[in-house]
């Protein structure tokens, strides 16, 4: 036909298209998740090179296959695509980003893209590989639990095949220790019964009877949550990729579960036509790329931006949250969330050291705290405090200290901060209560200790920390600290026991909406549907933790917010008492927790 190009031309374009792609992709796979100018121009630029090289294949699928185009290359521009969905999901936490990729790479599960090559050549092996690794981060953050299963099964049967296919190479040792990662978070995740999505759903997470109380709801000042901030370290802490369990789960806490129904591909066939593969889905490397719009709700709110960092030398957490504070628009307010050991308490030997040193300072925590808020208030606080306890965010990358204290997100507090510390020494950071400089922080933190029925079977590098489940799945934390495992079996129950939660939850809405004693630093944040949650569960936490009895009585086992939240929610009142009873009556549980008029 007149005007067609050669198969040779076709196939040097394809190249030149490809070789352009890849020079692009490498200036935006490695850029920081935080970074933004310039790097949304790059970002723009690049997809719009593999947008152009897609189109280009499929237009030309024929004359490049001719031409030697093998179906692990189509494959592996496929897997860019997708891994540059995920990567702008990550800075932007935009769901339709996150969908997108799942698209993608459940288009090249589905048309074996890798299979033929991977069988020959094992730099396609690595390809296929880590594609797998990619596919199952998408999948577990998406929730897509038969899907993770599929993935790991073939995961886990790539990587034993891979050690007798390529006898030779040592490399796939590496791949190895992926797959250990993998078994052990999945194991992890799917120790609970899940009965309501971590994200915020409107379903669960919206209570009618308190309803319009919220919507009346107006403080003297407003903030809206707009960024994040998710960093952790833990020693031998259960994590895939760079998300560790409690990251991970308060990545998806702050955010809104995509509504509609999930696009569900039907699985294509491919058949041996003349010794060729034939693809009856039409053309094989057609995808849609623009499947987001069907299942994602342009009614729900953008999610919060989020920043994950796990192990961050300190200077870089801090140079994070200065970015952060720099573009923060006037009237928003940013959550910090820290998850780390205490200083030094990374060896047993410290660890025994800080215990006692813990539960000496607990004993004396309410005159320590009110003696500390009195000097900050009257300006006469040693400002040595703020730096004599902090968090080891891990081995230094240069073998120096890297330890984060109360004192250095000072400087930061000239702007709205909601900050949130799960550590052994989460009480260090009281300090911070009337030493900021310009705004009050709303602190939540963790107690130094966490509680549990049976002690021996708790471990936290197993099961992630239980403060962070408190907030982000309270019934499977409940469950937990007194020893209940459900299954399937027992859906009706676990759902009554969420219900009960829910018209807890209801109730003490409403009285945080309508009570005069309500901190400014709290009331200008509970218009927020996250961080209203997120005090609920708190609240929730606390009440739990104080009436569970099967310990030793010490306030190292209890949670601390500050400023305080008004003493009808204290956890002995009976408005936030009598539903944590009920709900261990209704789960048989009763004797774990004081009796009424004991505590």
């Amino acid at each position: 036909m007149a005007g067609e190009l050669p198969a040779d031309t076709v196939a040097r374009t394809f190249r030149s298209l490809v070789e352009k792609a890849e020079k692009k992709f490498a200036r935006v796979r490695d850029a920081p998740s935080y970074a933004r100018a310039p790097y949304a121009h790059y970002f723009h630029s690049v997809f719009k090179s593999y947008m152009t090289l897609w189109k280009y294949q499929q237009e030309n699928r024929a004359k490049l296959t001719s031409s030697g185009l093998k179906r692990w290359e189509i494959g592996e521009i496929a897997s860019r695509i997708g891994q540059l969905y995920f990567s702008q999901y990550m800075r932007t936490s935009e769901a339709r980003y996150l969908i997108e990729a799942y698209v993608f790479y459940e288009a090249i599960l589905h048309r074996k893209y890798f299979d033929e090559g991977s069988k020959k050549d094992k730099g396609v092996r690595f390809k296929e590989l880590r594609f797998y690794a990619r596919f199952l981060l998408v999948s577990l953050i998406l929730n897509r639990s038969e899907m993770v299963k599929l993935l790991v099964d073939k995961f886990k049967a790539l990587v034993d095949d891979s050690k007798s296919t390529f006898p030779d190479s040592t490399n796939f040792k590496e791949w190895k220790l992926v797959l250990q990662e993998i078994l052990r978070f999945t194991k992890a995740d799917s120790a609970f019964l899940i009965v309501r999505p971590l994200r915020l759903c409107a379903i669960f997470d919206s209570f009618p009877s308190s309803l319009p109380y919220v919507a009346r709801f107006h403080a003297k000042k407003v903030l809206k949550f707009r960024d994040a901030l998710l960093a952790s370290y833990h020693k031998n802490e259960v994590k895939f990729a760079e998300l560790t369990l409690d990251t991970f789960r308060m990545l998806q806490c702050l955010e809104w579960e995509p509504s509609g129904s999930f696009y569900q591909k039907s699985e294509l066939v491919e058949s041996r036509e003349n010794g060729a593969m034939a693809d009856h889905s039409a053309a094989s490397g057609l995808i849609d790329i623009n499947l987001a719009a069907d299942f994602t709700d342009p009614s729900l709110p953008p999610n919060p931006r989020k920043y994950v960092l796990h192990r961050p030398s300190a200077t870089q957490l801090l140079a994070v949250i200065a970015t952060i504070c720099e573009e923060l628009p006037m009237d928003s307010v940013m959550l910090l969330y820290l998850s780390a050991n205490a200083q030094g308490s990374f060896s047993p030997v410290a660890n025994t050291v800080n215990a006692r040193r813990s539960s000496k300072t607990s004993h004396s925590y309410h005159e320590n705290n009110n003696h500390s808020r009195d000097n900050h208030v009257n300006g006469t606080s040693d400002s040595s405090d703020l730096f004599a306890n902090g968090l080891w965010l891990g081995p230094g990358r240069d073998g120096g200290p890297n330890t984060i204290y109360p004192g250095d997100l000072i400087p930061f507090t000239r702007r709205p901060v909601f900050l949130i510390v799960d550590s052994d020494n989460s009480y260090a950071f009281k300090g911070l209560h009337g030493a900021e400089r310009g705004e009050m922080a709303a602190l939540l933190l963790s107690p130094l200790r966490p509680s549990f029925k049976n002690p021996t079977e708790a471990d936290f590098s197993h099961s992630g920390s239980q403060f962070t489940l408190f907030l982000t799945a309270p019934l499977q934390a409940f469950c937990q600290l007194v020893g209940l495992v459900f299954s399937d079996d027992d859906m009706d129950v676990f759902g009554d026991a969420d219900s009960i939660i829910s018209d807890a939850f209801s109730e003490w809405e409403k009285i945080l909406c309508t009570t005069s004693s309500l901190h400014l630093v709290w009331a200008q944040v509970l218009s927020d549907h996250f961080l209203r949650r997120l005090i609920l569960r708190f609240i929730f936490c606390r009440a739990v933790l104080t009436l569970f009895c099967i310990r030793e009585s010490s306030d190292q086992y209890l949670p601390v917010c500050l400023p305080e939240f008004p003493k009808s929610l204290s956890p002995t009142s009976e408005l936030v008492s009598s539903p944590v009873f009920r709900l261990a009556n209704h789960l048989k549980v009763e004797k774990c927790f004081h009796s009424r008029g004991t505590n």
